[in-house]
């Protein structure tokens, strides 16, 4: 991608973030609005289409004004002469007065539903990309960022664009387009009422370029500190049990306070600047108010209009007042939609981590591992020169004690997380297949129903693809058992599905990816003694006839490995067939020996 020169990193850092955070980008205010129009233009026929509709309906509701001044003359003439006004001659004014208000409403709630169905397609695409690229960022771009940050864009930034989409920026065009064509009216009334409405302009000008110069900096600062916020929350909440064992109670306190404060401070800045907003913008309504009321005077005086026309005209300005407020109010919404955007784009228009070239792949191993360091942000590296080759269709287990880098070392080779230093290099994928897929003890079963739980790693896969996936983990028979089989609704809120189940259907998300090289960390750990078995024996199934490293909880899947390989303080220590490892008396013989002589099998 070529877009990364548009891109800006946030200014603030070690301020409201953790030491050496590396915040993700903000886009440009030129390519945010280059974004925008990119997500318009598949839609670009709808918009013209609803834009004409609400130009049509305005134009029809700026007709009450000139009938109601009409009446007014009417009822002046009447007046003079004969001292009353037959009902009759108001009949005509009064039906077309309804006729306007019926025409008017029908076709602005026509052009709403367009601009509404308009703003839930782009809103869509925005989602689309934001979530495709931020499922493809590296882990530990995101360590690097914190997940706080993260975090803060899928959910506020992303809320308040579509808030924005849904709601401001409809009634926001609509209360521009009745502004502009009541400013037309005006000068077809006589161009003298359009001067003097014209002297509120300055005001209003100089007080939306006041709010958004400030608003516009002040909101960006305000998602900072937000995430910000939201990180700390994550860091104290999820390191709850070490900040309880350390005694950091009060110092994680403080921090959240902080971090809060600073939100809530920059909340109270927005409200101050709301507040003086609205009051220079009042003083600009009064004077054009006061322009147009004087204006009227003289005209009428000299008989250049009649009182209709003058009322007319007041009436007009009148009314400016509610879409000019509701404009500068959505202004408001669209400053703080714009910042949240902007935080949007930077995130999906993040360049590519570029691959590892052709020439540099491994030509003697099917998967080449060759020094790979890894140090996660703020800490001591946790791998340490470490160089691994996994033949074609050769099952490798890694083992060593809690803290060796095992689950680093995994999440490397399955790409999803890139190493400080060193490179790791695979065959390259044909026809669709993944590279790697890594199945971990993280369980998690989406919600839906269990066909489509399992069609996320094959979309296109039929009801016979996924009954063998099920069949070859050994998970056929519970599943066909569920009420409504595989489309049986399972997930939070619906048909829950046990721990060994869980696993065994992400073992059959593995099965229909297929994978050039899959990648277990400890996919039968969160199991039990009692489903231990049964996990061992699907995931066995699932590797038939593939490349895999397994992460072992359970020396039994060391002992069926091809090779294991041992993990000592971030280095491989040992590496060999179970049979020669257990007799040569090292690292992995003690292993053996302190699993072996335990009464239930445990970790290692």
């Amino acid at each position: 991608m070529t877009t990364s020169p548009d891109l800006m990193e946030q200014a603030e850092t070690t301020a409201d973030h953790s030491p050496g955070a590396e915040l993700l980008p903000v886009a440009t205010a030129r390519r945010t609005r280059a974004a925008a129009w990119e997500l318009l233009r598949p839609d670009r026929g709808l918009a013209l289409r609803s834009t004409v509709v609400l130009v049509a309906a305005t134009a029809v509701g700026l007709l009450t004004q000139p009938l109601l001044g009409r009446i007014v003359d009417l009822v002046a003439e009447g007046a003079r002469g004969a001292g009353s006004v037959s009902t009759g001659v108001l009949t005509l004014p009064v039906v077309l007065l309804v006729v306007v208000a019926l025409v008017q409403g029908a076709s602005t709630a026509l052009g709403l539903g367009m601009v509404a169905r308009l703003g839930e397609s782009v809103l869509a695409r925005l989602r689309e990309r934001f979530v495709e690229r931020a499922l493809a960022l590296p882990a530990d771009r995101i360590e690097r960022a914190g997940s706080g940050d993260l975090t803060a864009r899928v959910t506020g930034d992303v809320a308040r664009v579509s808030e924005a989409v849904r709601s401001a920026l409809p009634e926001l065009a609509r209360a521009t387009l009745t502004i502009l064509l009541t400013l037309i009216a005006l000068a077809v009334l006589d161009w003298r009422f359009l001067v003097a409405a014209l002297l509120a302009v300055p005001v209003q000008a100089w007080t939306a370029r006041w709010y958004v110069r400030k608003a516009v900096p002040l909101y960006a600062k305000q998602r900072i500190a937000t995430g910000a916020q939201q990180q700390q929350l994550l860091e104290t909440i999820g390191g709850a049990a070490t900040v309880r064992g350390h005694l950091l109670e009060d110092d994680h306190t403080a921090r959240v306070e902080r971090r809060s404060n600073a939100a809530v401070e920059l909340s109270k800045r927005g409200v101050r600047l709301v507040l003086g907003f609205y009051g220079r913008l009042h003083i600009g309504e009064y004077i054009g108010l006061v322009g147009v009321l004087l204006a009227g005077l003289i005209l009428v005086r000299e008989d250049a209009v009649s009182i209709g026309t003058a009322t007319a005209a007041a009436l007009y300005f009148h009314n400016l007042f509610g879409p000019i407020n509701a404009a500068l109010v959505l202004l408001d919404d669209a400053q703080s939609a714009t910042a949240g955007l902007a935080r949007l784009v930077g995130v999906t228009d993040l360049p590519d981590e570029p691959e590892p070239p052709a020439s540099a792949r491994s030509k003697d191993a099917f998967v080449h591992v060759r020094g790979i360091t890894h140090a996660y942000a703020g800490g001591s590296p946790v791998l340490h020169e470490v160089d691994l080759d996994l033949h074609e269709g050769e099952h490798v287990a890694l083992v060593g004690t809690s803290g060796a880098g095992k689950s680093t070392l995994a999440r490397i080779l399955a790409g999803v997380q890139r190493p400080t230093n060193g490179e790791v290099t695979m065959p390259a994928t044909a026809n669709g297949r993944p590279g790697a897929v890594l199945v971990s003890q993280e369980l998690h079963v989406f919600a839906g129903t269990l066909a489509e739980d399992l069609r996320l790693a094959k979309p296109e896969a039929t009801d016979e693809e996924l009954r063998s996936a099920l069949a070859t983990v050994d998970a056929l028979t519970w599943a066909e058992a569920l009420p409504d089989g595989l489309d049986t609704v399972v997930g939070e809120g619906a048909h829950s599905l046990d721990a060994a189940k869980a696993q065994q259907l992400a073992l059959a998300r593995l099965v229909l990816a297929d994978p050039l090289i899959a990648v277990l960390d400890e996919a039968t750990a969160e199991a039990g003694s009692a489903g231990a078995r049964v996990l061992e024996l699907s995931a066995r199934a699932a590797l038939q006839g593939r490349t895999a490293l397994i992460v072992a909880h359970r020396l039994t899947q060391a002992a069926t490995a091809d090779r294991v390989v041992v993990l000592a303080h971030g280095r491989v220590v040992e590496s060999g067939p179970h049979e020669r490892l257990k007799d040569a008396g090292g690292p992995y013989a003690a292993l053996w020996a302190a699993w072996s002589g335990t009464r239930e099998p445990g970790t290692v």
